[in-house]
């Protein structure tokens, strides 16, 4: 890892259609004291911004050039094509490229999707931005094809769109330079990729701590055989107390009932009469 270890806040460019809002959030809860400053950038100009350091990271569309930034793929997008509410495509949920064919298709400047040319029908020029090419969409001129993201982010209530197959799907990914991997370009890869809070990975790992036993089963245990233990020895204690002293009582007791048996035995007879 190089970079420094530490860095008044942390710089996150990201392209249109990416909502960073999620990694931010825990941005914040988990390094409260490094500011996350959000920079908003072009498709095109987003590798540039990482190349002269204008951004730590960005979330970016591929393909990336290795050759100086790296890279994380991390989802990619459904294709749609953008169209008004009453035309004949918003009557089915998904359309093939296929069937654009006969439709004029716009493809502006900054267009996302990685192909020469879209399905259907050329416009006669080339709409400057996406936001202009949606705006043509509104006014009946063409019909448009974005990544989704795309085409919830310009939402308009006189549009909509449909999944459209057989056409190139856009893929996001999170770059940084790579000679400018830092502590937190590794900290904000790993909110990314969903590591926990707990994860070992860049932390020396704790070593694990050995079980510890229940500190009052041998006492417990020890108790339980001290008291049978006990109770047998004051058992016999008590017993032979019996025949002490108060067994001497008692043998006392048993020689009086002894004499009274005696004396029983010799119970003189019937008292004579006097003449």
């Amino acid at each position: 890892m190089t970079g420094s270890e530490t860095s008044s806040s942390f710089r996150l460019a990201y392209v249109p259609g990416v909502t960073p809002t999620k990694w931010v959030r825990i941005w914040n809860e988990r390094l409260p004291d490094v500011p996350l400053t959000l920079v908003q950038v072009t498709a095109a100009e987003a590798f540039g911004l990482l190349r002269e350091g204008g951004a730590d990271a960005g979330f970016v569309r591929l393909p990336v050039d290795r050759t100086d930034l790296s890279a994380i793929p991390l989802y990619t997008e459904t294709t749609v094509v953008v169209v008004p509410k009453d035309h004949v495509v918003a009557a089915v949920e998904e359309v093939a490229a296929e069937d654009l064919a006969e439709e004029i298709v716009l493809h502006p400047l900054d267009d996302t999707l990685d192909w020469e040319r879209p399905p259907g029908l050329p416009a006669l020029e080339r709409p400057a931005t996406t936001a202009d090419a949606v705006e043509l969409v509104a006014a009946g001129v063409g019909l448009l094809v974005v990544p989704q993201s795309l085409a919830r982010l310009h939402h308009r209530k006189d549009l909509t769109y449909r999944p459209v197959r057989g056409t190139p799907e856009s893929r996001v990914a999170l770059s940084w330079p790579q000679e400018e991997t830092t502590d937190l370009v590794e900290e904000f890869i790993g909110i990314v990729r969903g590591r926990t809070v707990n994860s070992t990975r860049g932390r020396p790992a704790t070593p694990p701590q050995p079980k510890s036993k229940r500190p009052d089963a041998g006492g417990k245990q020890g108790s339980k055989q001290a008291g049978k233990a006990g109770g047998r020895t004051g058992g016999k204690a008590t017993a032979k107390s019996g025949g002490g002293p108060a067994g001497k009582t008692s043998r006392s007791g048993s020689g009086g009932a002894g004499a009274a048996k005696g004396g029983k035995r010799a119970k003189p007879g019937k008292p004579r009469r006097r003449p």
